[in-house]
């Protein structure tokens, strides 16, 4: 018997019961659907993150305040431990425009290469004519936090350190921002009104694109100066971004940066009062933390296509016992034991090849929706690893019933009912 043939009475043998075969290649395709998606997912994940710690820059420091410790400076209030008994006192310093000039000595820094300070109003709604936007992060700043947090101009331009020194009122927006206020009317030139407070609109920053939850172009930027006296007040700032001279140098600059602060704060201890936030050392923690993620979703979808095998298992037991007489008919008039067992291993591999083929159809459409606000990436290597874990879940639980059949003496099999 050929091969053509035992392919033939395989095709048979499935189409013989359409609804079984339906059911089992349906498990299949569950499985591989489930794996493909859930790895996309993950990916998307990982990229949207890294996307966003990306648009900080790789050699960028963000120092932001944190009043869960501080110590030795003194004067502060006592703290209570569990016990009842006082604690350490500390004093806990918000962050400053000295702090910020502080970091740009390049005597203590050498390996700093921009400083800008950050204040954001809590609340921040524009106007023009009749439209109104409560813009998400409005930031006052100087002109090198453009380049610190890759933040080009479009269209535009950004502001100097001559706005920055005459406190001008000019902002440069989103693309959000500007879509909300003005639609298809250029903006450059015109004037919004923040909280109540005209600004002159001078630039239009590249898009960046949402990811996720968070939009990066609902964002506008002003000289540091003009947000305090109109938005803000002259109070502490919100956070300081930092710049070092290179991707190599971060590390280097970080520490440098903490020296400083430690000093300025009369920090003593472990636990300052600021947060020092490394992009870098972010996006690879990020990274090693997502690719986790990403293998244990796909490990959780895998059990899917063993229920599938399991699946394949017991229908081809039910075959092969409700096809005894046929096998022994067949074996009889002399077909070798080798014919049988190819059979019957052929129509287990073709039921998880289809299952597996619809599976990666079926992930393949799913992944062009938006999940949950994460953009799923189809990973090649996630497809092909499916779909060949299918067929061998077809030719592994399919041997066993495959060899059963085969090993099947003709008289029995003729004597079944």
């Amino acid at each position: 018997m050929n091969q053509l043939e035992i392919l033939r009475f395989a095709l048979r043998g499935l189409l013989a019961n359409k609804m079984r075969s339906s059911l089992t290649t349906l498990g299949i395709l569950i499985g591989v659907a489930a794996v493909i998606m859930l790895v996309a997912v993950g990916e998307g994940s990982s990229r949207s993150i890294q996307q966003n710690i990306q648009r900080l820059g790789a050699n960028t420091l963000t120092i932001s305040p944190s009043f869960s410790g501080g110590g030795g400076g003194g004067g502060g209030a006592g703290m209570r431990t569990q016990g009842g008994n006082t604690g350490p006192r500390t004093q806990a310093r918000q962050l400053s425009l000295a702090d910020a000039k502080a970091l740009t000595d390049k005597t203590l820094a050498p390996s700093v290469k921009s400083v800008s300070p950050v204040v954001t109003p809590s609340s921040s709604t524009a106007a023009y004519g009749a439209a109104s936007h409560t813009i998400a992060q409005f930031v006052g700043t100087y002109p090198s936090y453009f380049e610190a947090t890759n933040k080009p101009v479009a269209k535009g331009t950004y502001f100097f350190n001559d706005d920055v020194l005459a406190a001008r009122k000019v902002v440069v927006l989103g693309r959000t921002v500007v879509e909300e206020l003005f639609g298809t009317v250029d903006p450059i030139g015109k004037q919004v009104s923040v909280s109540g407070v005209p600004f002159t609109v001078v630039g239009v920053l590249k898009e960046a694109g949402s990811t996720g939850m968070q939009d990066a172009d609902d964002v506008a930027v002003a000289p540091l100066p003009a947000v305090q006296q109109s938005l803000s007040g002259f109070g502490s700032l919100s956070s300081i971004v930092v710049q070092a001279t290179g991707a190599g140098t971060t590390t280097t600059a970080q520490s440098e940066v903490t020296a400083i602060l430690n000093q300025r704060h009369g920090i003593t201890n472990d636990n300052p009062d600021y947060r020092l936030l490394n992009q870098a050392t972010l996006q690879e923690t990020v990274s090693a933390a997502t690719g986790t993620f990403t293998v244990l979703l796909g490990a959780v979808a895998a059990i899917s296509l063993l229920v599938g095998g399991i699946g394949i298992t017991n229908i081809m037991l039910v075959t092969v016992t409700e096809r005894t007489r046929e096998i022994g008919i067949r074996k009889a008039i002399g077909a070798p034991r080798s014919a049988i067992l190819g059979q019957f291993l052929l129509e287990a591999t073709l039921l998880s090849l289809v299952g597996g083929l619809s599976g990666v159809l079926v992930a393949f459409l799913g992944t062009r929706f938006t999940i949950a606000g994460i953009e799923p990436v189809l990973v090649p290597s996630s497809v092909a690893l499916a779909l060949g874990v299918s067929v061998g879940i077809g030719l592994f639980f399919g041997s066993y019933p495959a060899n059963r059949a085969a090993k099947l003496r003709p008289i029995q099999a003729l004597r079944h009912e």
